[in-house]
């Protein structure tokens, strides 16, 4: 059985939830494993993530980033593209968004130059997705194969473009000169001071609203009927008079463009210069909440605040409990991939067999 078999609110809800659960039983498991008591370390790493209003403000802001690289996902998932490339999406996206801030910093007000640098982080983002889209409408190639290819070559091309041009003469670091302060997106602490000193900006407003204008599109639209059909069976989509070809290039430019305004709060909300690798995984992350989130705005915002709280709790656990190293919450990460992932319906058929005695 799987869970198109299942009703919606079981297959919505209560799978993703025996999944998690699943992955920090074992988590619990090799933390007991390291000689630390499981739920002493659950109960530091809430306390860090969630319960502290500093620390919610880091869980907070990490979640905004993984909210645009898992709708990035999420609407190829949509169409039936699996978007592995939101790594390098999002890393395109900061050059672009860094050569809008370095042209225009030093003339334009904050009002004008926050958008012209999100517009040049979306732009690139979506240029990097329209290649692998175009590449399997007009030549067959496999937007799997070549989102894992252009991540690589990503990596490679903006480490000579860092180290070639972008370095400041003079400087060590790998990374851009650093940004007028106009450039910087505004902090939430600004309005909320209880959130303490964070980065915590207005990116994640923007984030929230990104999931809503998904939400409508995907649910409420035209298009979204078109998309949505297009995922479920392309055959029939072309049949019923959808352009597939047009539709996958469409929706690759999408998700480029939200992997790219990732970006914006990593860059613009945090370091305020482009540094080597500052993606640090977000792409990567963005799989894992799409999965886990079932591609619902509700279930990625979620999915999305329970890794940035896994990030956030797990800096602060490992400080207070050295037996854990930071490492161990990649290694949960991997779990919930796991669980949501490839083992997405474990569960499915103990529950379709509970329903039906339940109904019997």
């Amino acid at each position: 059985m799987n869970n198109h078999d299942l009703p919606r609110w079981a297959s919505a809800f209560v799978l993703p939830v025996l999944n998690l659960l699943s992955a920090l039983l074992v988590a619990a498991l090799v933390i007991y494993l390291l000689g630390e008591n499981p739920a002493e370390s659950l109960g530091i790493l809430i306390n860090s993530a969630i319960i502290n209003p500093e620390g919610l403000s880091y869980t907070l802001f990490y979640a905004s980033t993984f909210i645009f690289t898992g709708l990035s996902v999420s609407i190829a998932m949509q169409a039936g593209l699996f978007n592995i490339g939101s790594e390098g999406q999002m890393y395109f996206g900061g050059l672009g968004l860094t050569l809008a801030m370095l042209a225009f910093d030093g003339s334009l007000p904050a009002w004008a130059l926050i958008p012209v640098a999100m517009g040049g982080a979306a732009l690139f983002g979506a240029l990097w997705g329209f290649l692998p889209g175009y590449l399997q409408a007009k030549r067959g190639s496999h937007v799997v194969v070549t989102t894992i290819m252009f991540n690589f070559i990503c990596a490679s091309l903006m480490n000579f473009i860092i180290v070639k041009y972008l370095i400041p003469a003079g400087e060590q670091n790998t990374a851009s000169r650093a940004f007028a302060d106009s450039g910087a997106m505004p902090r939430l602490n600004t309005w909320f001071p209880i959130l303490g000193e964070t980065p915590l900006n207005i990116s994640f407003l923007l984030a929230i609203a990104a999931l809503a204008v998904y939400g409508l599109m995907v649910k409420r639209s035209a298009w979204g009927f078109k998309l949505r059909a297009t995922g479920l069976n392309q055959h029939a989509a072309h049949y019923a008079g959808i352009r597939i070809g047009k539709m996958i290039i469409t929706v690759m430019l999408i998700s480029g463009a939200l992997a790219g305004l990732g970006s914006v709060n990593s860059i613009m909300g945090s370091t305020h210069y482009l540094s080597l690798n500052f993606v640090g995984g977000a792409g990567f992350v963005g799989i894992a909440i799409a999965l886990m989130g079932r591609q619902h705005p509700v279930g990625i915002f979620l999915s999305a605040v329970l890794f940035g709280a896994l990030i956030q709790g797990g800096f602060d656990l490992s400080l207070e409990k050295p037996n854990i190293p930071t490492e161990t919450f990649i290694f949960i990460q991997g779990l919930i991939i796991l669980f949501c992932g490839a083992m997405e319906n474990f569960y499915a058929p103990a529950i379709g067999a509970l329903l039906k005695r339940g109904k019997a």
